[in-house]
């Protein structure tokens, strides 16, 4: 599952449908134009409650799958934090994945 999660990160990044950073990320919560928000597993605790708070409230999916090296890696950095991905198709597809671990 990691896999494929990092992989569709990378291509959105490619494709320009991918925001990091935690101030970033927050304005794309706040303008409701992140689809989905990927928070580093290793977080800390005051940035995570942050952005699960803003993300909870607009009914925005987090998910903590990855740690902040994984998300750099994905997105050709050296270590994320926060990643948003800011387009409806790349959410619905990183979603199905997600549910497809779930389920099985």
């Amino acid at each position: 599952m990691k896999n494929k999660l990092i992989a569709y990160l990378g291509f959105a990044k490619k494709s320009g449908k991918l925001s990091s950073g935690e101030q970033i990320a927050l304005e794309k919560i706040k303008e409701s134009k992140a689809k989905i928000v990927f928070l580093a597993s290793d977080a800390s605790q005051n940035t995570a409650k942050r952005i699960r708070d803003k993300a909870g409230y607009r009914g925005i999916r987090v998910c903590e799958e990855l740690n902040r090296q994984e998300l750099g890696k994905a997105i050709g950095q050296e270590e994320r934090v926060v990643v948003c991905i800011n387009d409806r198709g790349f959410a619905a597809a990183i979603c199905k994945v997600l549910e497809g671990e779930q389920d099985g």
